[in-house]
């Protein structure tokens, strides 16, 4: 099979370098041009110094006579800054995006939470997505052109509660507080992130349903349940670089048991190598997963109020990013969909 020519567009960021670090345990592929914005020129190790293979390299500008001549394309750019480079770059590239653009299917959704025009909706790129019927995400994948790689809150909130919803045993009024890592926010210099800040505090934000993934989990579950979900999502900001621990419940059907909720889930889940249904007792923790591209989740049944309770734990910048990009890239070329994609993570 031939080594495919892969760019990164927006390799200075969090989420381009986790790409890159991905893909160059990738076998299949070889890395092109890197490019950023106000960082072209720089050499890349001034904001990757991990990623030892590629210390000569030197970040490119961003623009489609860079990327164009590559067969893969990774764009890592700001939500908004994608459709016009991707407008410009040649069909037979296959397009992957980090960035929000291509995922809602619903204009008015986008418009209202993200304030500009549409640029339209791309095979959403969450795999193990279970979906109404019990069919899952991946194969819209198999040899697509254009993916919209999901967010990072959305891919944890998603994964939790699909498959309750799928099942019919879960009927709705969804409520998910969520926690995410400083790297979520990106690299640009933020007074909140500073570690004087940060360290030692958890804080909310998006409070009230104004959070950006707010639609995207929506969309997901409504998808999955086969009828429309109104989610109230809350993110918090907790005081460590990576990982996203979701807290999500949703009312179930009276005498629905914790037993009955778990084998819908290990229906779901059991055959997906990066979904992990925990045994009973075992909670996820953020620590488990960081570096790699799994999910934890575990569940339980609050009888007395009538709600599932599933709890989710991902690496914002691996699963929730980077390496579902990665994932994408070899449903779409035709690999084995694990292939550079760790299953163990980093500890202690």
């Amino acid at each position: 099979m031939q080594v495919l020519s892969v760019a990164v567009a927006g390799a200075s960021g969090y989420a381009g370098g986790e790409i890159l670090r991905l893909l160059i345990g990738h076998p299949e592929v070889t890395i092109g041009a890197v490019t950023a914005a106000s960082s072209a020129g720089d050499p890349l190790a001034r904001h990757h110094p991990h990623l030892t293979p590629l210390a000569d390299r030197v970040l490119q500008p961003t623009n489609a006579e860079t990327l164009a001549e590559h067969d893969v394309v990774f764009l890592a750019l700001p939500h908004g800054a994608s459709a016009e480079l991707a407008a410009q770059l040649p069909d037979d590239v296959t397009v992957i995006d980090c960035g929000a653009d291509f995922r809602l299917v619903d204009s008015r959704a986008w418009e209202e939470f993200y304030g500009s025009a549409h640029a339209g909706t791309w095979a959403y790129g969450m795999p193990e997505l279970v979906v109404e019927g019990g069919a899952k995400q991946r194969t819209q994948l198999f040899g697509a052109s254009h993916i919209a790689v999901p967010g990072c809150y959305p891919t944890a909130s998603s994964l939790a509660l699909a498959p309750a919803l799928a099942a019919g045993l879960a009927t709705g009024d969804v409520v998910i507080v969520a926690a995410s890592g400083t790297s979520g926010a990106g690299k640009s210099l933020k007074p909140h992130l500073l570690a004087a800040e940060a360290m030692g505090s958890m804080s909310p934000y998006g409070v009230g349903g104004v959070h950006r993934h707010t639609p995207e989990i929506e969309q997901n579950l409504s998808r999955a349940g086969g009828a429309p979900v109104t989610v109230s999502f809350t993110p918090t900001l907790a005081p460590m670089p990576r990982g996203i621990l979701a807290t999500c419940s949703a009312k179930v059907a009276p005498g629905t048991t914790t037993s009955q909720v778990r084998a819908a889930y290990a229906e779901a889940y059991d055959a997906e190598a990066f979904v992990q249904l925990l045994p009973e007792g075992v909670w996820p923790t953020t620590a488990a997963v960081i570096g790699s591209n799994n999910v934890q989740v575990q569940l339980a049944v609050d009888e007395r109020v009538g709600r599932v309770v599933v709890v989710t734990a991902i690496d914002n910048l691996t699963k929730g990013t980077g390496g579902g990009a990665v994932q994408c890239l070899n449903l779409a070329r035709g690999f084995d969909e694990g292939v550079g994609l760790p299953t163990t993570g980093l500890a202690p």
